[in-house]
């Protein structure tokens, strides 16, 4: 497992760092992609049927969503919402089978929000004053927390975090991870101000809201982890697909970063 996480990280990193540096369109389209195949995943753990209409509604949905930053008209944003939130009822009028009509739906809804919704922060923050460094800073230290997580759990884990949820989660994971976050960020940043200056556009932070949004990162992505894992729980499934090797899923992977593109997004809009 480990080697084949080695390959995916070094095929998918440099695409991401090329995603990120060039933004838009490249970044928008690499996160709407994985907001799409992360719903798809979503759904199948529910059981839907591949020729369920509710599915592909849900994929209209979640592309909604993510790209709603890029909506100039909150107008048009309302009106996507409000197309596919009808055509998706009405969808439940002809359905061969009624019984699950509405739970069906309801779970559409939540899986399009969950990921859609949350993961269109990135592109918000992405859009900011310095958001290419933002968003490197802010995903990289999300790795470096589950790298540290998962190391440390597997060399000294022997406290449950909460086995009800995750089994395989401890707190000496949990900690490792959150201290790997806080280094991670500081270095992280440092590296991108010598970067920013030399490109003449200056990276500027006071450190203490570096080591605080490092917390906060560690913090939150490992809490996007736990509602992932409840989620798989709930759904009886190991992993959510396995479209990345070593990882599983795109959910898999990106269920930490759910939470802290919106964490990051406001802490730089609020505290920076």
């Amino acid at each position: 497992m480990l080697k084949h996480r080695v390959i995916t990280a070094a095929v998918g990193i440099p695409f991401l760092v090329l995603a990120i540096w060039f933004g838009d369109p490249w970044f928008s389209i690499l996160i709407a992609v994985a907001a799409l195949a992360g719903i798809y995943e979503f759904c199948r753990m529910a059981d839907f049927d591949k020729r369920e209409p509710l599915l592909y509604l849900g994929l209209l949905w979640t592309l909604a969503l993510v790209l709603s930053p890029h909506y100039l008209n909150l107008d048009i944003f309302k009106l996507a919402i409000t197309t596919v939130i009808v055509l998706s009822l009405i969808c439940l009028l002809f359905r061969p089978s009624r019984d699950k009509a509405f739970r069906d739906w309801a779970w559409t809804l939540v899986g399009a929000f969950y990921v859609g919704w949350m993961l269109g922060y990135w592109l918000s923050l992405r859009s900011l004053l310095d958001g290419r460094n933002w968003v490197y800073l802010a995903m990289f230290t999300t790795f470096a927390n589950d790298t540290g997580a998962f190391f440390v759990g597997r060399a000294k884990g022997k406290h449950k975090l909460i086995p009800v949820i995750s089994p395989s989660k401890t707190w000496e994971g949990a900690i490792g991870g959150l201290v790997c976050a806080i280094l991670a960020a500081i270095v992280i940043a440092t590296v991108l101000k010598l970067i920013s200056v030399r490109l003449g556009s200056p990276f500027i932070f006071e450190y203490w809201q570096i080591t605080l949004m490092g917390f906060l990162v560690g913090l939150f992505a490992q809490l996007g982890d736990l509602v992932e894992s409840l989620l798989k729980r709930n759904m009886g499934v190991k992993e959510s697909g396995i479209l990345l090797p070593g990882h599983g899923g795109i959910l898999d992977r990106f269920d930490s970063l759910i939470f802290v593109g919106v964490v990051v997004y406001y802490y730089v809009m609020w505290v920076v």
